[in-house]
Formats: C-alpha cells, structure tokens, sequence
C-alpha cells in the first residue's frame, strides 16, 4: 500500500509526530490533493491543544493547503486530475441546512473544518472535499499561495465588508501574521491607512506597505490620535490584545466600526456611552464569503505574503516561530525542501 509522510497530533496536547500512514483513497464528492504548501496558522493551536468541542485524534493540522489534485473519486465534475486546488478552514458543507440553503456555507450545521474535524496538510496528500475546493492560479507560488487562503482571506474579507468608502480612514491594529496583509489590501483599495503597534520598531516596514500614520500604542492615548487624524471609519483587530483593542473604539468617527479577526478568549471592556454617543459597533468576523475573490485581489494589486517557509519534517519548528511570532510574518511548510 503506498505510503506518505504526515505531521500528526496524537492527543490533544500532545506534541508533533513524524509517521508514516497509507495514502487515503477519494471517495464520492473527494479528491485527493498532492500538497505543494501549507501555511501555519494560529488557528492550528486549536488543533494542538484540543481546544475546540468533539476533536478527535490523532489529528493532522493545517488549513492553508495549496496542491494539485491526484486522483478523483465519483462525482466530482467539473474538476480534473493535475488541476491546482487551495483548501482553507472551510472544509465542506451539507448543502441542505438552512444556513446552506440560505448560500450561508461557512455556517452550515454539520460544516467540516480542515485540520480540526478532518486532516488537513501537514502532510505530502490529503482529501479534500469538492465543495470546499478553491482554484488557485498556476502562475501563482505555492508558498506564497498558502497563506492567501485564511489569513489573506480573512483580513482581505474583513476590509471589504467594513463599510468604509475609498478615502476615508481605515486603521489596522497589529503588523502581523494579520496586518501586514490587511494593511496592503487597505491601501490597494484607496481608503486612508493608519497603523497601530506598540512595536516602534516596525514603523518604517509599515511605511513601505503603504502606511499613511503609525501610532504607538505603547505611549500616549491612540484612540485620541486616531480622532486628530479625523476618526477611523474602521479599525480591524489583527492582534489578540483585548486590553488595547477596547482603548481603541474611542478613535471610531461617527458609525465606525471595529472588527475583531484576531482570536482572544479575554473580555473586552468597553463603556456603553462609547458606542451609543458615536453610534459606533463592535463585530468579529472569520473569514471573507469567496476565498477566489481574495486570491485573484492579490494577484491583480500585487499583494503578497511575507513568508518564511520549513521542510515538513520541521512542522514543529514553524509551529514554534508562529507561536512566539519569530516568523516574519507567516511560517509555510513545503513538500519539495
């Protein structure tokens, strides 16, 4: 029986395992994809940690998945063997539900998700469902690829719903994993960006990447200087810093919104008289409604990830560099080091 290499988790909490397991055949509505890439997410620590309801191990991580299809099980029109496939944190859906009637897939009652409820790519094949398949261009790298599918996805679909109009003042709170991509996307969509970090030192990167303002959240008050600067139409919460996140809803103009799409399990604290004098909202967000469409955005304005990429063997070590944010700024395991 042919073989493959996988990075696995034995229990929650356990530590990586380098194994060796058969190569899983498609079934009907499945693929099974070749993996070029995987990027590693903070995401996977759900996955390591067993932190999400009714997990079961062990469990191979990682929803950042760019590959080619292998082989094909029934019923899997219109895609075609050596087709370049992405598969996110989205893993598959019902299509009968009433979310999944309603096109509301991400929702759906009994909704796969890669590398938590089904194996994802930390490993040289995975199956893939046919619903939950992205195409990703060819001309694209893979590495570079990979992250596009969750954290491009998620900041690029945060943007694009947040309400502000070309022009007006988005701030992107971190210089991430996150907000190194949210801030390219801000700027190739024309709205007025501001960065916020309490990392002094990252002021001149955030320039480059089409920063218009940084401001410290290390010192003085940053709400009140998002209000000198006019007030943010949005702010999107990159980093999982509960604490200065609320000091920020002060620095929304009038009906401004901040977007949380970095995990924190802390309480936010914010005064009511905040939001109700300025009309303003707190909302979260998990990720856009079309991962193609963040994807072909980054191709056409020329947004790419800053990546540093591992061998699959060493999926322990990206998985470290992410944790203590050593990675600049997201880790990628590739299958041809």
């Amino acid at each position: 029986m042919p073989m493959m290499k996988v990075v696995q988790v034995p229990f929650a909490g356990g530590e990586f395992e380098w194994v060796d397991r058969p190569i899983p055949m498609p079934r009907a509505g499945e693929v099974l994809i070749k993996v070029q890439a995987c990027g590693v997410c903070r995401g996977d620590v759900v996955a390591k940690q067993g932190t999400f309801p009714g997990l079961s191990y062990p469990r191979v991580p990682g929803h950042e998945v760019v590959g080619t299809i292998a082989a094909l099980g029934e019923a899997t029109s219109p895609w075609t063997a050596g087709q370049r496939v992405g598969v996110g944190w989205h893993g598959g859906h019902c299509l009968h539900c009433d979310p999944c009637r309603h096109g509301e897939f991400g929702a759906c009652e009994t909704a796969l998700t890669t590398g938590l409820s089904i194996d994802g790519g930390y490993a040289e094949y995975m199956i893939g469902r046919t619903e939950a398949l992205l195409r990703v261009p060819e001309d694209l790298d893979a590495a570079k690829a990979a992250p596009l599918l969750c954290a491009g996805n998620t900041t690029f679909g945060a943007l694009r719903s947040c309400g502000a109009q070309a022009g007006e003042l988005v701030a992107i709170h971190g210089l991430g994993g996150l907000g190194h991509l949210g801030l390219q996307y801000a700027h190739r969509m024309g709205f007025r960006t501001a960065v916020l970090s309490h990392s002094q030192h990252k002021a001149s990167l955030a320039r480059e990447l089409g920063a218009d303002a940084f401001i410290d959240t290390s010192v003085g008050d940053p709400a009140a200087e998002l209000q000198k600067l006019g007030g943010a139409k949005a702010i999107i919460g990159t980093a999982p810093d509960a604490k200065t996140i609320a000091s920020l809803v002060g620095g929304l103009a009038r009906h401004g919104r901040l977007i949380m799409i970095a995990f924190t399990g802390d309480v936010l604290h914010i005064p009511a008289s905040t939001l109700l004098f300025g009309e303003r909202s707190v909302t979260g967000a998990v990720g856009g409604d079309n991962v193609e469409a963040a994807i072909a955005f980054s191709q056409f304005a020329h947004i790419e990830p800053m990546i540093e990429t591992f061998p699959l063997e060493r999926a322990a070590d990206a998985y470290d560099a992410m944790l203590t944010s050593r990675v600049r700024f997201r880790a990628v395991l590739t299958m041809d080091q």
